[in-house]
């Protein structure tokens, strides 16, 4: 079975930027794609921020290996050129699925015919992407955690019309990349991990939009309750109050009212989490 060794990551954001940067740390020839060069300037930026973090988290990065990651990670404007030698091209961009069937049917009109498609989607099933891809046997989820050097799973989750030998290369892909690959037996909303944080962190917007509690007060609970490191509301800083609001904004009305609360007293002030500098907290500038 082929190794693959050349993976482009479409968006540049928290978790794409990760995904890239831990592909390239442990070897593989990596293309960063977004849709401007401004956020390609700002995606550098990031991935130097990474090479700094993992000196200072993962062993043996500060002998030369974070550093030499950053040479193999290219950058791309153009979708065409981003992924004309890509095995494998791993979607990470916004989480709409307007968004999301536009990129995959010029991805499709544009990449070759033998590379795999995998989609980090947080919340759509791969089967609700497949459609555009025009490749659907080549086509999968594959999901990471934030700080993936550290939450290092990878969620693998096919449809039915996946075929199985691109299923295993890709869940071979994980581990090589040092993820531990979640081998899911059929799809499932939320894969594993977010089957069962969505629901934690929805009581616990609900809790501030009912007026029960500021989000401090939520935080402090589950964390002197459980021992837990972070409360909920720490979690959506550190996955972004855009991904929150768009997760929100597909669910119920009670996480549609969160979804608006959160863009009014947040998003629209520029408050978007740790990546902004502020979010329901401050975070000091790096």
């Amino acid at each position: 079975m082929t190794a693959i060794t050349k993976v482009t990551v479409l968006g540049t954001g928290v978790l794409g930027s990760q995904i890239a940067y831990q592909s390239a740390y442990h070897g593989v020839d990596v293309v960063a794609y977004d849709i401007n060069d401004e956020i390609l300037e700002k995606a550098e930026g990031r991935f130097a921020g990474l090479a700094e973090t993992y000196k200072s988290e993962v062993a043996g990065a500060a002998d030369g290996k974070a550093d030499a990651a950053l040479g193999r990670i290219g950058y791309s404007s153009d979708l065409a050129d981003a992924v004309k030698d890509a095995d494998l091209v791993i979607e990470a961009i916004p989480e709409n699925i307007d968004i999301k069937r536009d990129t995959y049917i010029k991805l499709g009109e544009v990449a070759p015919a033998e590379t795999i498609f995998a989609t980090n989607s947080s919340t759509l099933l791969p089967s609700d992407l497949m459609g555009f891809t025009g490749r659907p046997e080549k086509f999968l989820a594959l999901h990471f955690a934030n700080r993936v050097w550290a939450h290092n799973t990878a969620e693998v989750m096919g449809t039915a019309a996946t075929d199985p030998e691109v299923y295993r290369r890709v869940a071979d892909f994980a581990s090589a990349i040092g993820m531990v690959p979640i081998e899911m037996k059929k799809e499932k909303a939320g894969y594993l991990l977010n089957s069962l944080l969505v629901p934690f962190l929805a009581a616990a917007g609900q809790l501030v939009v009912d007026g029960v509690a500021e989000p401090e007060m939520v935080d402090k609970t589950w964390k002197i309750g459980t021992g837990a490191p972070a409360g909920p509301f720490e979690i959506y800083d550190i996955v972004g109050l855009n991904t929150a609001y768009n997760i929100s904004m597909a669910g119920s009305p009670d996480q549609q009212r969160f979804a608006q609360y959160i863009k009014e007293n947040y998003i629209d002030k520029g408050k978007l989490g740790v990546a902004s500098g502020e979010g329901f907290y401050t975070y000091p500038a790096k």
